[in-house]
């Protein structure tokens, strides 16, 4: 069974490598093109390439999936089965329909809920006990094909963002590998998404992070933690803005903050912040550090 792999950041990684060490035929990566990153703005690699290189597969960054050029690869290619894992981009309907098994996608929720590019986050900040991992057969919608199967992880009452991605990361691994497995094997089921509890999940821009101090101290620190490191909630302190990154909930309308960012400064706990600092009230609110 040949598997063409799509897929662009470190979650995709994972699946990837999970493929290579369970010894699956990979005819090739594709993956979104080199972008800048950092302060310098440096053309980087995405993380997918970087792995693909090293374990000696084929890479292809095309501009763009809607183009002949592309679909001319893909039919050179001939893969049987697709895997998607965030890659990025919308597959036109000529690339979904190409496989003879199909395109397969790793959704990091438990589908229909949080459909999505910010599955993980909305979980979090929705305050979930559990997510999980759902495995699709893609189809023209976002997040709303046939499912395969599911697996599930508990979210802690102090999970990240960050802890919860890597664990999604390694059980979408586990999770693309028995899908492909019992593809190939002919045992694979499907199962229609029911629309009822059916949630979207779109990316968060910047407005989105800025704290709401008039919701209850559960529900900030939620979304503190769902957008934990990256990209991270903020506030404004001093007519500038404080991201934050580490918090609990103190009492039912306290908020203690444990980990902050001033602009312009570095990640610091919050003695070291409040160090030299008397006042730290600031437009009508108050600011509750750990000491």
């Amino acid at each position: 069974m040949k598997i063409l792999f799509f897929g662009t950041p470190e979650f995709a990684k994972v699946s990837l490598s999970y493929l290579v060490n369970n010894n699956f035929d990979i005819a090739g990566v594709v993956t979104q093109p080199d972008k800048p990153a950092g302060r310098k703005m440096i053309l980087t690699p995405p993380p997918v390439k970087v792995y693909a290189a090293s374990a000696g597969i084929p890479v292809y960054q095309p501009p763009s999936v809607k183009t002949d050029e592309f679909f001319t690869l893909l039919r050179d290619i001939a893969p049987d089965v697709a895997a998607v894992v965030a890659y990025g981009k919308i597959l036109p309907q000529n690339v979904l329909d190409y496989p003879r098994l199909g395109c397969v996608n790793v959704h990091a929720s438990l589908l229909p809920k949080y459909r999505g590019a910010a599955p993980i986050s909305a979980a979090i900040i929705g305050g979930e006990k559990t997510t999980g991992i759902t495995t699709i057969y893609m189809d023209e919608g976002v997040d709303t094909g046939d499912m395969i199967l599911k697996k599930f992880t508990d979210i802690g009452e102090d999970e990240t963002f960050g802890t919860l991605h890597d664990k999604l990361a390694q059980l979408g691994g586990e999770a693309l590998v028995e899908t492909l497995n019992q593809i190939q094997n002919g045992t694979a089921c499907r199962e229609k998404q029911p629309e009822e509890g059916a949630s979207y999940a779109g990316k968060t821009d910047n407005a989105a992070c800025e704290i709401d101090w008039t919701l209850p101290a559960k529900k900030i620190h939620d979304k503190i933690r769902g957008l934990s490191p990256v990209p991270a909630a903020y506030t404004w302190f001093g007519g500038k803005k404080l991201k934050i990154y580490k918090s609990k909930v103190a009492s039912d309308d306290i908020v203690e903050l444990l980990e902050v960012q001033l602009e312009g400064g570095k990640m610091m706990g919050a003695v070291d912040f409040i160090n030299g600092r008397k006042d730290i009230e600031r437009e009508e609110r108050v600011f509750r550090f750990a000491s």
